[in-house]
């Protein structure tokens, strides 16, 4: 076997650069993206939402906020918000906390209608750090609760960060709480001494690294998946992917499109994330088509059952 490349490969913004050059034209001339794409502002959201396994509802598609720092993570929290997400995912060692939460109080959006994310670092693992993490986090986000609180890798003390963000969760604090980059057996051993289930993993999942078996396992025992690089980052050239560009061209969509709408069919909550408000509204518009079973084999045997991420590792 060659040896895996992991470059980024073609950056999407580079492969859609005709739209971008008119884009920029037209903002430059007054246009505006609004009238390009659509009304900036969505009264409601079209995302539909899943269940989880305490009962609290989840979108099943969100705003990633990674590398989303400073006046421009908060425009982009708030532009996000404006198009229709109405997940918004962030962590501690993001270092976009604050951002995030001037982004939502721009957006005038009700607190109620948002479900908002963060993770509690490896540094803060443990009863005592976790409680004090955690309301560093609530600070800084400006809030007064979590929808969904993660503990972002398995390293540490991560039965005392657990025995908190229970008792958090029972306190009415967090809506719902999870595990970030868990194996299977990590799980089963966190879920041997806690009393609340983790509701939602959120790990690695693309249509290179489909990782089946964490999948089946999250789905035997009601714990819902979650991607947290649904486009791998464009590695290994996923906008350009030919498999996915031809199943696009049936349905008049982008590989971006058919990558989402593949995790929705697979029950599996995705978070991508962008810069750009045409490809946040690009992102959301997958819920108007449905990929056929022979669809959702060919892009089965783009699975290269390794990390596109080793450097994450």
């Amino acid at each position: 076997m060659e040896k895996m490349n992991y470059k980024k490969g073609i950056n999407r913004r580079e492969f859609l650069l005709a739209g971008a050059k008119v884009t920029a034209v037209a903002m430059l001339t007054g246009l505006g993206t609004s009238r390009l794409f659509g009304a900036g502002l969505m009264l409601g959201s079209p995302v539909e939402k899943i269940k989880l396994n305490n009962g609290v509802k989840m979108p099943v598609l969100g705003f990633g906020t990674l590398y989303l720092t400073g006046e421009v993570g908060e425009k982009c929290v708030a532009d996000a918000i404006a198009q229709g997400y109405r997940l918004i995912d962030t962590a501690k060692v993001y270092n976009n906390e604050e951002a995030v939460g001037v982004g939502i109080k721009n957006s005038g959006i009700d607190r109620k209608e948002l479900f908002v994310t963060s993770k509690i670092w490896v540094e803060d693992s443990g009863y005592e750090p976790a409680k004090k993490a955690f309301q560093t986090s609530l600070d800084k986000l400006g809030l007064d609760y979590l929808d969904l609180y993660l503990i972002h890798r398995p390293r540490g003390d991560v039965k005392g960060s657990w025995k908190a963000m229970e008792e958090l969760y029972k306190a009415g604090k967090i809506k719902a709480i999870g595990v970030s980059n868990f194996t299977p057996a990590q799980i089963k051993d966190l879920m041997a001494g806690s009393s609340v289930k983790p509701a939602v993993n959120q790990i690695e999942t693309h249509a290179f690294f489909q990782q089946p078996g964490d999948r089946e396992f999250l789905k035997q025992n009601d714990i819902v998946m979650e991607a947290w690089s649904p486009f791998a980052q464009g590695r290994n050239n996923l906008f350009t992917n030919q498999v996915l560009a031809d199943i696009g061209k049936k349905y008049n969509k982008s590989n971006a499109q058919v990558s989402l709408r593949w995790h929705y069919q697979r029950g599996i909550v995705a978070i991508p994330r962008t810069s750009q408000v045409a490809h946040m509204k690009e992102n959301l518009d997958i819920f108007d088509f449905k990929l056929s079973d022979a669809d959702m084999n060919a892009i089965a045997k783009l699975d290269l059952n390794v990390t596109q991420f080793p450097e994450w590792d």
